[in-house]
């Protein structure tokens, strides 16, 4: 005896138990539900930063589509920061990634391959704050990108290593001096260093916009009153390149770098104005998701808002600005996080309300 069964009685309960298991799993598999459509969304719009407390959304740059649009239905994300929101009457759905260029690679490659959502015809609109030129325009103002400019991929020696004629010790790849000519290409196998937007779509979108009145106030007045130029302005709406650095930098030096920076990959036909970090990272996110079709980098569209100067006013020194700015935060943020609301919210109601001729052919185009 080998137990209370022999071996002959056990095989032959062993084949039994699968055919039964045989027979149940093909029976779920012919009552199961058939999988739902996908989602097919029409507008994406990311947003980078928000300050949460308790699971309540207190402040940012996702705070505003959640109230005012408002994207009220909250669709899970494990894989993310933040849960989605959408509103399904529309058809648009926000997404917070996460601050600088990894965070926000990430998110919007998970987003790009959740079965959940048809992104193939969907337009992307980046909404996030910066810091703003004071040579280009003024804090509060907001800017579409027609470049977007990345300044972490580089060489770069140590400041006390830099040859005295040389301007900065950021060289390019592939190159031995700053800025030396003819700059390489944008993409290539060590480095997607920078975009060029959908120059159609990005008109269409300022034409549509550049008339809005930004408004204005006396925090504002005293912030941009001891720059010169137009940074002096009251806030407005204008085209302008981003220059995307996960590096947060601060100071005259550095200042002249990225307009130089992004004039020399433009080819000169760039202009920097906002500086902040996550819009490459996002670029090359899409970049790769429309290889498999499931986006169309065509459709991007980045609006910046500027929530302070990128470079401090005249009588301060650069190590006196960035403590200013650890102790008291970002002057004008709150007006810039209104105004990019303002500015991004009608391109995508109109984007989305117009979709019988937008969902096949960008507008501009």
């Amino acid at each position: 005896m080998s137990g209370l069964f022999g071996a002959d009685a056990m095989r032959g309960v062993t084949a039994r138990l699968g055919s039964v298991f045989a027979a149940v799993t093909l029976l779920m598999g012919a009552v199961s539900p058939a999988q739902a459509a996908p989602i097919e969304v029409r507008v994406v719009v990311v947003t980078t930063w928000e300050e949460v407390s308790n699971g309540h959304d207190l402040r940012g740059e996702l705070h505003a589509w959640l109230t005012k649009w408002p994207m009220a239905t909250e669709l899970p994300f494990p894989v993310g920061v933040h849960p989605l929101q959408y509103d399904p009457k529309t058809h648009v759905l926000a997404i917070l990634t996460g601050m600088a260029t990894a965070r926000a690679a990430s998110s919007i490659m998970a987003l790009g391959m959740d079965p959940r959502f048809d992104l193939s015809h969907a337009y992307w609109i980046v909404a996030g704050t910066a810091g703003v030129d004071p040579k280009v325009a003024s804090a509060g103002s907001t800017a579409w990108a027609r470049w977007v400019i990345d300044g972490d991929l580089a060489q770069e020696l140590d400041a006390r290593d830099i040859p005295a004629d040389w301007p900065t010790g950021i060289v390019p790849y592939d190159r031995t001096k700053p800025y030396e000519t003819p700059a390489p290409a944008l993409h290539s196998p060590a480095a997607n260093v920078g975009y060029a937007l959908n120059s159609k779509l990005v008109d269409w979108a300022y034409a549509r916009t550049r008339g809005i009145s930004l408004p204005d106030d006396q925090a504002l007045a005293k912030l941009r009153a001891p720059y010169p130029g137009p940074a002096t302005l009251p806030p407005f709406v204008l085209e302008g390149e981003g220059l995307m650095a996960a590096r947060v930098w601060y100071g005259d030096h550095f200042n002249d770098w990225a307009e130089r920076w992004v004039s020399y990959w433009t080819g000169g036909k760039g202009v920097f104005t906002m500086s902040a970090e996550e819009d490459t990272g996002i670029l090359q996110a899409l970049s790769l998701l429309a290889q498999d079709g499931r986006a169309r980098v065509d459709r991007v569209l980045v609006l910046r808002g500027a929530s302070d100067y990128s470079v401090e006013p005249p009588g301060m020194t650069a190590a006196e600005f960035i403590a200013k700015e650890a102790s008291e935060g970002f002057p004008a943020e709150q007006q810039a996080l209104d105004n990019l609301y303002a500015v991004a919210s009608p391109v995508a109601r109109a984007l989305a309300a117009d979709w019988v001729h937008t969902r096949d052919t960008p507008p501009g185009s």
